[in-house]
């Protein structure tokens, strides 16, 4: 007679053992990497930690019109590290710091990669009557991507195969950000030479998720709560050692809000490239390069599919042939959030 810790392991295995027919009979995903294809596009609104000088302004005061911080020396493109010592990381200390009773600012910036210190005398705009020093700042970053998959079961999302970067080709630190739905109203086709782009307006009444991580492999997030999977379609995850030269396809949208599929080749497969360009495709679509010429910005995170698999992002294209362009894999997306 068997004992009742035999027969309980006996019904255990009976019942894994039919978990795991059905789970393969039904293509389900397992637990943990329940993954849905992407390719829409989205509006990102990123808050960063540079906070950066995008102009001057001119002030009025009771000697006249005046501009403190371009008489100091401050020019377009300076990132404002510090105030008097103190560490800054949003336009909102920048403005707050500058327009209390200081009678002098040590700003330190950062310009071409080296640090300095700057000494700018505030004045009173007396249309204000707050001390100000002329200097127009930027702290956030906006444009338009691909949603590459969406990880349900995490609550999380990846996109863009790419970092976004500063104006000195760094990758830019966040404090967090938004990305909305976004409707693709043109194109501007890209041409031997001239990168195209895609023209989208925000939908910034649909909150897609949050923001949470720009790094090399693209900008990760959480996905709102609510948000309606219903209408996604279920992939599952490619490994870069079965990709094949040859074959694929892009999900990508290029106008409106209608994902289409595109035919593409893989070129080239590189699993150890440092810059996880590890795919080198063509586009073969003709409709695709009708519309767009080929890849253009705001492309870049459309899924790339194989053997029914997502297997990678599309990332750059060739300045001399936006019908070619890199691809990231879906290995390095994954690992990376």
């Amino acid at each position: 007679m068997l004992s009742r810790k035999r027969i309980a392991a006996k019904l255990f295995i009976i019942i894994f053992a039919a978990v795991c027919i059905i789970a393969a009979l039904t293509g389900a995903t397992p637990a943990g990497s329940e993954l849905y294809l992407g390719g829409f596009p989205a509006g990102f609104v990123l808050e960063t930690s540079n906070v950066e000088v995008v102009g001057m302004c001119e002030i009025m005061t009771a000697e006249g019109l005046r501009s403190p911080a371009r008489e100091a020396g401050i020019v377009a493109g300076d990132k404002i590290r510090s105030i008097n010592g103190m560490p800054v990381t949003s336009g909102t200390q920048v403005t707050e710091m500058l327009s209390g009773n200081l009678k002098k600012a040590v700003i330190g910036i950062e310009r071409g990669g080296e640090s300095c210190e700057v000494e700018v005398t505030p004045v009173k705009d007396i249309t204000s009557g707050k001390m100000r020093v002329g200097i127009l700042i930027r702290d956030s970053l906006s444009g338009v991507g691909t949603v590459t998959y969406i990880d349900a079961s995490a609550g999380k999302f990846a996109s863009l195969g790419h970092p976004v970067t500063d104006g000195d080709g760094k990758i830019s630190p966040i404090n967090g950000g938004k990305i909305y739905s976004c409707v693709i109203y043109d194109v501007k086709r890209g041409v031997r030479g001239t990168p195209g782009e895609l023209k989208g307006a925000f939908e910034n009444n649909k909150l897609m998720g949050s923001a949470k991580v720009n790094c090399s492999s693209g900008v990760f997030g959480d996905m709102a709560e609510g948000y309606d999977y219903s209408s996604l379609t279920p992939v599952k995850a490619g490994k870069i050692d079965d990709v094949s030269i040859g074959r694929a396809e892009i999900y990508s949208t290029v106008s409106s809000n209608k994902r289409e599929i595109y035919d593409i080749s893989i070129v080239k497969v590189d699993k150890n490239n440092g810059d996880n360009r590890n795919f080198v495709i063509k586009i073969e679509d003709a409709d695709l390069i009708s519309k767009t010429g080929g890849i253009v910005q705001g492309m870049s995170g459309s899924p790339i599919v194989q053997n029914g698999k997502l297997i990678g992002a599309v990332t750059h294209v060739f300045i001399n042939d936006p019908t070619r362009g890199f691809g990231i894999s879906i290995e390095n997306m994954m690992s990376a959030y």
